[in-house]
């Protein structure tokens, strides 16, 4: 019985190549595969499991720690005298001296080791993310500086943290930019959890030093609004009665402390999207399928509509902002303002919305095939996508329930009701082309024929006549005929040789044309498809840019207004508000870069 079982296993590849000189009876046995196997798949399973594990733990790291920094900016906003500002700039200052310390023991002790980095991911930290860091990163310096020269002014009344707690930060912000543009492709195999834990810590740093900037910029928004009930609020605050001077640096640092921090915002957002990539590419193994061979670059080619359109969008946007804070900045905003810019924004999202419906159709109809890859990067750009554009979509469901409820035929109101309605439908489907053209495989029919033409030449170049060989045959004929006849054979040989080369050459050009030709045939085909979805991510760029430059540079005709602050009560919509303005920033500045990607793919 058991021999009979014995016979009915499966022989492995290895007894199956020594089949031919073993005997079929010791050849269907091979016990040492399936020990390896088990044993491998056990070693596999625990591999597993510890990275489950230490992914958990290094999420409950950072779970308690944004706990903890989000207690205390909540009992500095509503119990301000238990609790201070200068109690939550010590916690962060703690935190990001812990964070810098594990991201210099990263660059000079765990990148160092041997074998640390074998894989890079080629999708993780693109350039235009790596710029965002730099470029928010600088205006966070200059931000700080700001800072700290106001504090300087008004050191009388300001204590001594005010000056330490922007000077560290300056540091973390350098050193934390340099990091991240050096190793944000890295899949570091060595030291996985104090890796992981490391990361999750600056990650919560990160997202603290956000909550801490959106709180903060409530104070500068009232500030611009004139508000003085912020003055009552936080009045056991020791920095609300101190007044600048009337000279002009101090006015030059309180407006550009003011001007520069929604950047703020969006360098710890930026931050904590490519640390979490990071984490999530602690001790993955890329094999050589996953690294694309053909990688696609920006190229201007093809795009005429797109580039146009969208700079007439981004200059009448420039004159419609500068004449919106010209005037709405006032002491009494006028009413045509507001009517104008809604109007803008009326025009504008509708070819937006046109634009991605068009773009998704074309997607549809072409052959190219779904990136089923695991790609953390991509998972996270729709995750981000999609989260961020709740903010708006937040925003625009409570002016609907307020502005339906109150007067919806007055025509600011009216107005500002299409905004909403149209900005919803705007967002759902920029999401939705875009994370379609995120999904999809980047176009290689012109490398693919560029390539067969390669194939094609070196075949070609393969049947021309070596010289080794031509030679070896004239001297192996040489020595076996005549002199006399020497002459003519030569002339036959070079004769026949010429007339080799001139058919080899012949096929080569043929082989030339052929790949051409499927070049050209498969360019023209997808021509249409590929330019107009050039010119439409192109266009959607545009607009995206200027519709982020105007909330961030100061324009909040969502609290302006006045229309949902009486509906709502001055401090509920305010904290809609303060919460769902800076996600919509976010929400334009990701999706250029989404945009980009899908253009850059087409």
């Amino acid at each position: 019985m058991s021999g009979n079982k014995v016979s009915r296993q499966k022989p492995c590849h290895h007894c199956k190549s020594r089949s031919t000189s073993t005997p079929p009876e010791t050849s269907t046995i091979h016990y040492e595969k399936f020990w390896l196997y088990r044993h491998c798949s056990s070693v596999q399973q625990s591999d597993r499991q510890a990275q489950k594990a230490g992914q958990l733990f290094s999420g409950l790291l950072a779970m308690n720690v944004v706990f903890l920094g989000s207690a205390f900016i909540s009992s500095m906003i509503f119990n301000h005298v238990a609790i201070t500002l200068a109690d939550v700039w010590i916690l962060l200052s703690i935190l990001k001296v812990l964070c810098l310390c594990w991201i210099i023991y990263y660059l000079l002790g765990t990148s160092r080791q041997p074998h640390a980095v074998l894989h890079r991911d080629s999708h993780a930290g693109p350039i235009w993310i790596r710029g965002s860091v730099l470029l928010f990163g600088s205006f966070s310096i200059l931000l700080n500086v700001f800072q700290i020269g106001y504090s300087a002014i008004l050191i009388q009344c300001k204590s001594r943290v005010e000056i330490v707690f922007p000077s560290i930060e300056i540091l973390f912000i350098c050193t934390q930019a340099f990091f991240l543009w050096h190793h944000s492709k890295d899949c570091i195999q060595v030291q996985h959890n104090f890796t992981r834990c490391g990361l999750m810590l600056t990650i919560a740093t990160n997202l603290l030093l956000w909550l801490l900037a959106v709180t903060n910029d409530t104070i500068h928004m009232e500030i611009e609004s004139q508000l003085r009930e912020v003055e009552q609020r936080f009045a056991g605050n020791e920095t609300a009665s101190c007044t600048c001077p009337n000279t002009t640096i101090c006015k030059i640092f309180q407006k550009g402390y003011i001007l520069l921090y929604p950047f703020n915002t969006e360098y710890c957002l930026v931050c904590c999207s490519v640390l979490y990539v990071m984490w999530k590419n602690v001790g993955r193994r890329i094999s050589h399928h996953h690294v694309p061979h053909i990688k696609p670059k920006f190229k201007l080619q093809g795009v005429v509509f797109g580039p146009l359109l969208g700079a007439a969008a981004v200059i009448i946007g420039i004159c419609v902002f500068m004449m919106y804070q010209i005037q709405a900045t006032g002491s009494a905003p006028n009413r045509q303002v507001f009517v104008m810019y809604y109007s803008y924004y009326i025009v504008l999202l509708p070819l937006m919305s046109v634009g991605a419906v068009i773009g998704t159709i074309i997607h549809a109809l072409e052959k190219r095939e779904l990136d089923t890859l695991k790609n953390p990067t991509r998972s996270l750009d729709v995750i981000l996508l999609m989260g961020a554009a709740l903010g708006q979509i937040g925003m625009c469901y409570f002016s609907i329930v307020a502005l339906v409820a109150t007067d919806p035929r007055d025509l600011l109101n009216s107005l500002i009701l299409s905004y909403s309605v149209l900005l919803i439908f705007q967002n759902i489907t920029q999401n939705v082309f875009i994370i379609d053209g995120l999904h999809r495989q980047p176009f290689v029919a012109a490398a693919e024929a560029i390539h067969t033409g390669h194939i094609g030449q070196h075949a070609a170049a393969s049947e021309l006549p070596s010289e080794e060989e031509t030679t070896t045959s004239s001297e192996q004929e040489h020595t076996q005929m005549s002199p006399g006849k020497e002459e003519e054979i030569k002339e036959e040989q070079n004769h026949e040789a010429h007339s080799q080369r001139r058919v080899s050459m012949l096929e080569l050009g043929q082989e030339i044309r052929k790949a051409s030709l499927s070049y050209i045939h498969s360019y023209s085909h997808l021509n249409w498809k590929r330019k107009a979805l050039r010119e439409i991510s192109f266009f959607l760029v545009l607009c995206n840019i200027i519709l982020w430059v105007m909330p961030t540079f100061g324009a909040h005709p969502a609290f302006e207004n006045g229309l949902e602050k009486t509906f709502y009560g001055y401090s509920t919509w305010f904290v809609i508000v303060n919460f769902g303005l800076p996600l919509g920033v976010f929400y334009r500045m990701h999706s250029v870069g989404g945009l980009l990607e899908v253009y850059i793919t087409a």
